[in-house]
């Protein structure tokens, strides 16, 4: 991939989480079908419920680190990339989200946690 079109790719991605090329800065959440299509493009995602939650469905790309250890999460993440995070209905996303912004990471909590991640198309497995 040539820096372009790596950085093409990456300007498509901020403005679907609703920022401008300009700002550089992602949304604080995201609807579940513009996740869908940033994961697709190369967004990260990090699921934040509880292991027993994790094993009933998960995203298959999903990378899981429980919110209560969420200082984990940077180093189990790809550098770079803007991420995704899910739980089961967005409200520990958005709190795990903003940890990750504080940190430095592009972090946005995809509205409606799991449910709406399937309903939207996105690929669940056990």
């Amino acid at each position: 991939m040539t820096t372009s079109s790596s950085h093409s790719r990456f300007a498509r991605l901020r403005s679907l989480f609703g920022a401008t090329a300009d700002d550089g800065r992602l949304g604080t959440s995201v609807s579940a079908t513009r996740a869908v299509d940033l994961v697709r493009d190369g967004a990260a995602m990090l699921d934040v419920r509880e292991r027993h939650e994790w094993t009933t469905g998960h995203a298959p790309q999903a990378v899981h680190v429980p919110l209560g250890e969420i200082d984990k999460a940077p180093r189990r993440l790809p550098a770079g990339r803007p991420v995704v995070v899910v739980c089961a209905s967005g409200m520990r996303s958005r709190t795990a989200a903003r940890q990750l912004r504080s940190l430095g990471l592009d972090a946005a909590s995809i509205s409606g946690g799991m449910a709406a991640w399937q309903r939207a198309g996105g690929a669940v497995r056990q």
